[in-house]
This record gives C-alpha cells, structure tokens and sequence, in this order.
C-alpha cells in the first residue's frame, strides 16, 4: 500500500497543453515551445490537475515532480510550482538527469514528506466487481467518459473471461500518453 505518488510533468507537456503549440513525432520542437512562456504552462495544467486528482481517488499524496530541461526557464519552473501549490500538493524540480542523485534530493525530501502525511490507499473498485463495473469505474473517474458502451466482440470476450474466472483480477486499461481521453488531438483534460 503506496503511501504517496510522484506525478511527473515538464514544462514543454504543460505548454504543449495549452493548445499554443503542435508536436510531430519525428520534427524537431517548435522554437515558440523553448522559448520563455509561463502562461502557457497555466494554461496546460488542467491534465496535470486532473493527474493529481486521479492520484487523490486513490487516498494517495500525491507530488509532482518538474522533470527539468536545460531549455526550461525559471519562471515556468515557478509556474508548475504554483500549480501543484494551488492544488495543495508539493513540487519538487529535478535535474537529476544532468546532476545525478544531487538532483533528485529536493523530491526525496518532497516524497518523504507526503508519506507521513495522513492518508489511506483505496482501491477504485472492489475485487469482486464485475469487469465491466470495473472498466466503467476506471472510464468515468479516471477518465471522466459519461459511460461505457461495447460491440459484440468485446462484450462476449469480457463474458468469457468471467466465465474462466479471470473476473476477480485487476482491470488495466491502456490508452494514448498523448491525452487523457481517446483522442490524441484533445489537450488538457477534456
């Protein structure tokens, strides 16, 4: 049982969430998106706000860690920190990957604090929830879906798996890193 969690962000994600900026795999970054911009990353935070709400239903601290780059600037580095500091949770900037474990102190100090806060993991749903009250639990509170529909392929496989009694196991659902919903294309956290 987790007694905190680490949600890890960069500034270049918040400002590809804002909207301002188009990333295409394979093209180098847009100027625009290295460039100075703290607004831009409030205007990106509502996925990270939504990842620290995910964390929460869990009964979890959660803290973000500001995973740095060397093209980040102060001011947006000060940006995640009011973000995680208005959602009530810690910020720790890490540049552990330039400094080695010297830059990854400020997050351990961060963790080790969350951990004694007071909390108690839960999971989303029980185990002897059916798959499909488990994938509807994960879709609307995770993912804020309305509901879940699912053509005949997919219901009679789910069917199968609880006739040879995998019903009882963890349900995991996997999906795009590029948005919190279905779509690539939607940013922030619609």
């Amino acid at each position: 049982r987790p007694d905190a969690a680490v949600v890890v962000a960069t500034v270049r994600a918040l400002k590809v969430h804002s909207g301002r900026h188009e990333v295409r795999a394979g093209r180098p970054l847009p100027e625009e998106l290295l460039e100075e911009d703290p607004d831009a990353v409030h205007e990106g935070a509502a996925n990270l706000r939504k990842q620290i709400e995910n964390v929460r239903l869990h009964g979890v601290t959660p803290v973000v860690a500001v995973n740095a780059f060397p093209t980040d600037h102060d001011s947006e580095h000060r940006a995640l920190r009011e973000i995680a500091e208005e959602a009530g949770v810690r910020a720790a900037v890490c540049t552990h990957f330039a400094r080695g474990g010297k830059g990854a102190v400020e997050l351990a100090e961060a963790v080790a604090e969350a951990a004694e806060a007071p909390g108690e993991f839960r999971l989303l749903y029980p185990d002897d929830a059916s798959l499909r009250e488990k994938i509807e639990t994960i879709a609307t509170k995770v993912y804020g879906a309305d509901g879940v529909d699912y053509d005949l392929t997919a219901s009679r496989q789910l069917d199968a798996y609880e006739r040879n009694g995998f019903g009882r196991l963890p349900v995991c659902v996997a999906k795009t890193h590029l948005s919190i919903s279905s779509d690539p294309t939607l940013k922030g956290a619609p």
